[in-house]
Order: structure tokens, then sequence, then C-alpha cells
């Protein structure tokens, strides 16, 4: 008995799913544009965005000079972005924005535009192009809109980014460490943190700046050894006045040590 109410229960489900299926492309198919607004509409606010999505993408060309043109486009923009899909979703608030510059979501359309290129934005070893993309369009959005309540926020998007950028650049740097490519090891490094001076891994740039210098002077010419010696000792009190209490200074101790060794010899 219990197993004939499941699958009676499981017929109906299927059924109305059927039917709400074929209503659906009914609906599609339909030149009643008002009815599809206000269906797609519906579907939005029922979070059926995928629904909502395919009405909006039907509607956006046809009513383009009308006045419900705003809130098609707007609302296409915001179903793509509800289900994921961050590339159309970003084309759609860049087009908004660019289209209909003085209306009320203007500014929020621009934000979420950069929000999207946030979103994309992939892990530190592969390709940073959205990541670079999304910084741009937060700067800008902050310069355009500097009293907007979304610009503390844009600044800590901002800040993340440009950390991931620090990470890409200093395991490019670290590659040149790891091959024993110590002068290498020290420009990259050196450069990676006066692009990104405020980066949350800078002492761990500091420590690997100051190893590769120690590791140059030590495997150095006689002629050049206290020259790069020199620069190690400055090396360590930079690093030292700014980290007293490093996680690094039992190591950065036995650097220092060596270093006054082989400059006092």
């Amino acid at each position: 008995m219990f197993k004939q109410i499941i699958k009676i229960t499981l017929l109906v489900f299927i059924i109305g799913g059927v039917a709400a299926s074929c209503k659906y492309d009914k609906l599609l198919k339909s030149s009643n544009y008002k009815l599809k607004y206000n269906k797609a509409l519906e579907f939005y606010k029922e979070e059926d965005f995928v629904k909502a999505q395919g009405l909006f993408e039907q509607l956006n060309p046809v009513l383009k000079a009308t006045d419900r043109a705003d809130t098609v486009l707007y609302y296409l923009a915001e179903s793509y972005f509800k289900q994921g899909n961050y590339i159309l979703a970003e084309h759609h608030f860049q087009q908004f924005y660019e289209t209909f510059g003085n209306h009320d979501w203007a500014d929020d359309a621009e934000f979420q535009s950069a929000y999207c290129n946030y979103r994309l934005s992939p892990r530190p070893a592969l390709d940073q192009s959205y990541t670079r993309k999304a910084i741009e369009k937060f700067n800008l959005f902050i310069t355009r809109h500097p009293d907007h309540p979304k610009v503390p926020q844009s600044h800590e998007y901002i800040s993340e980014l440009r950390d991931k950028l620090a990470m890409k650049a200093f395991k490019a740097a670290r590659l040149y460490y790891e091959m024993e490519d110590y002068k290498a090891a020290v420009i990259a490094l050196e450069n990676c943190l006066k692009r990104y001076p405020n980066t949350s891994h800078r002492q761990d740039i500091q420590y690997m700046i100051l190893r590769s210098k120690f590791l140059l002077a030590s495997n150095s010419v006689p002629s050049l050894e206290e020259e790069r010696f020199q620069e190690t000792l400055d090396s360590y009190y930079t690093f030292t006045s700014e980290y007293p209490d490093s996680e690094y200074n039992k190591e950065i101790q036995r650097i220092y040590n060596t270093t006054q060794k082989n400059l006092q010899n």
C-alpha cells in the first residue's frame, strides 16, 4: 500500500513537471510580451532564475525602446548572476550602466560588473586577467562614486585581489631561488615588494630576500664577497626592525652570525 502511494505521488510530480514545462515552452513561443514580462518578474521573485533569464533574454531586444528596457536588462543581468554565470552577468551589468548612466540602479550595476570579475578571478597559479580587470573596475567605481556605501567593500576586494597578484609574483620569484639563481631571485623578490608593498606576504618575501642575498654572498667569488655580505647585513637590519618577533628569528640570527664572521675576516 505504502509503495503504491509513493508511486502515485511520483507520477503526480512527473505529470505536474511535464505540464509546467509545456506551459513554459508555450510562454516562450508566445507573442504576448506583456504576459512574458509579468511572468519573468514572477519567476525572478520565486527564484526560478533559469526561467526568468529565458524570458528576459527574449524581451531584451523587443523592449529596448520602451520604458521597460531598463528593468528587463537589469533583471537579465541579475538572473545570470544568480545562476553563477558571471561572464554573461558582467556583460549585461556593464551594458546597463553604459546605457542607463543616470538610472538609480546604474551605480549598483557598475559595482556588480566589477564583482563578477572578482568572482571569476582564479587561484594565483592561473592566468590573472580577471583579477586585473576586477581591480581596474573597482578602482573606477571608487573614483566615480566616492560616497557610495559599497566603496569600503570595494577597497577590501582590491586588497584581496592585489594580494593574489603578489602571491603569483612571489611564487614566480621563488622559482629562481629553487634553481639557485640567487641574484635573479633577489631582483624578482624586490620587484614584487615594490609593486605590492602592503601584501600580507610581505614578511615571507623579505625573509626570502635576506636568505637569497646571504646565499648569493656565500657562493660569490672573493672579490664580491664583502660587498654582498654587507648587503645581506643591511637586509638583516631592515628585516629585524620591521619584524622583531618573527617566526624566522632563529634562522636569520644564524645568517647574521655567519655574515658578521665573514665580514670580520
